[in-house]
């Protein structure tokens, strides 16, 4: 390493189509940056050159694989490269976009992910109130926004009466509570909608969604991948977006909402009270506890009166990317101690 320009290898490769776009413009800032070196991931130059900072996001997809003998593989080069990292001297940061190890990993998996969480020497948290059970010494780096993302999607106006959840339909995002709540809304709002678009994670969930919302007529489904473009159009064309998860911590999927100029609800915790202090009043809505009736008719009625922007200011990529740089050094000189 030079005095001043560290070698930074990111745990993700050369974005895809399908990329998260969280990634891909962490990318582009992080590559126009002359503090550093900055190098997409690959395991033969992992394991062979030498670098300052191996930065990892999602260590779990390191060591993914279509078969049992793959994943091991993976696991055994993982292994190799934290042992490279210790004899070598190269400090590991890890972004906090989750504060637990994936429950659907294997035992062994588990068990290397945690040994990660044990060598990370530095982390970047995208939220001041997140609370880890591994300490190292860290700083907060807020999500980026999206509205650079979009800014070639053509603009189109909300519809009033349309509340709208646009992401992939996962379990733990709660979809069904929502399909089930907005049907206790008929009776008092013949003419809202509620309009579901993206991609389930299964046929089961797809079929369970189906089932739920064929009694009632005011629900629409686009349960489909949907391309950018598609995925903006379908918040823009809402009024306010719902996403009622179970649990909510990091989401990539509020900031989407928000970079597009609409109002969101959100389960009520410190993350979110955080970023409603952070963004302007209006803009972030939040219910307690399971998401009923009464929530999304005081959702519809204040999301048709918000005009204007939300205040992302903090959430810049330029910004993002010059404290990227500050991390690095600080990991660097915290691993030399």
């Amino acid at each position: 390493m030079s005095a001043n320009r560290p070698r930074v290898m990111q745990s993700f490769g050369r974005p895809r189509r399908t990329t998260n776009p969280y990634i891909v413009q962490l990318d582009q800032a992080l590559a126009s940056r002359p503090e550093i070196e900055h190098l997409r991931f690959s395991w033969r130059q992992a394991l062979t050159t030498r670098i300052d900072v191996l930065h990892l996001h999602w260590p779990e997809t390191l060591i993914e694989g279509s078969t049992w003998w793959k994943r091991l593989g993976k696991r055994m080069l993982l292994r190799t490269l934290l042992l490279k990292c210790r004899l070598t001297g190269t400090a590991i940061v890890r972004t906090a976009h989750n504060v637990e190890i994936p429950g659907d990993a294997s035992r062994a998996e588990k068990g290397l992910l945690r040994r990660i969480e044990e060598c990370a020497d530095y982390r970047i948290l995208l939220n001041p109130g997140t609370r880890l059970r591994w300490k190292s010494a860290s700083t907060v780096i807020p999500h980026g926004h999206y509205a650079d993302w979009f800014a070639d999607v053509p603009r189109v106006d909300p519809d009033p009466d349309v509340l709208g959840f646009v992401g992939l339909v996962r379990h733990y995002k709660g979809v069904e509570t929502l399909i089930d709540a907005f049907a206790q809304t008929a009776e008092t709002a013949p003419k809202l909608r509620l309009r579901i678009s993206g991609n389930p994670t299964g046929e089961a969930l797809a079929a369970e969604i189906s089932q739920r919302a064929a009694g009632d007529r005011r629900v629409e489904l686009d349960l489909r991948y949907l391309p950018e473009a598609d995925f903006a159009t379908a918040i823009m064309r809402s009024a306010g977006v719902v996403l009622p998860y179970r649990f909510m911590h990091n989401s990539g999927s509020v900031l989407a909402v928000l970079s597009l100029n609409r109002p969101v609800l959100v389960p009520r915790n410190d993350v979110n009270e955080d970023l409603a202090r952070e963004v302007g009043p209006g803009w972030i809505h939040m219910f307690d506890g399971e998401l009923g009736p009464e929530d999304l008719l005081a959702f519809a009625s204040a999301a048709a009166g918000v005009r204007g922007a939300p205040d992302l200011s903090r959430r810049g990529w330029e910004r993002a990317g010059a404290d990227h740089v500050a991390a690095y050094r600080a990991a660097v000189a915290e691993h030399r101690g």
